[in-house]
């Protein structure tokens, strides 16, 4: 949850105690559901979220004191980014498209 808030996600429905929470990301949502701690994933996929100002969104997360994989960069397919982890070990990617 303190992740989810802190990347600016707005809370929908639920909390920490809830089997499901759901929150406004941007345009999307973003579903979250409770599994036990016994419970291991072998893949779960990968989320890119579109943000306006991808190194606002990096300071806010390092100020709540999350900590990205590396700071914000372009890429060469045209994005600038960086990947950030989730307490559940979900990899999501914070981008926005760079003009060329």
């Amino acid at each position: 949850m303190r992740f989810s808030r802190a990347a600016g996600f707005e809370l929908l429905y639920g909390d920490e105690s809830a089997g499901f929470t759901l929150f406004r990301a941007g345009d999307g949502f973003l579903n979250l559901i409770a599994q036990p701690a016994e419970k291991n994933w072998s893949w779960w996929g990968h989320a890119i979220f579109y943000v306006n100002d991808v190194a606002a969104l990096y300071g806010r997360l390092v100020a709540a004191g999350i900590q990205p994989q590396a700071p914000p960069r372009d890429a060469e397919w045209g994005e600038r980014f960086f990947h950030v982890t989730d307490p559940d070990g979900h990899e999501f990617s914070i981008a926005w498209p760079v003009k060329r």
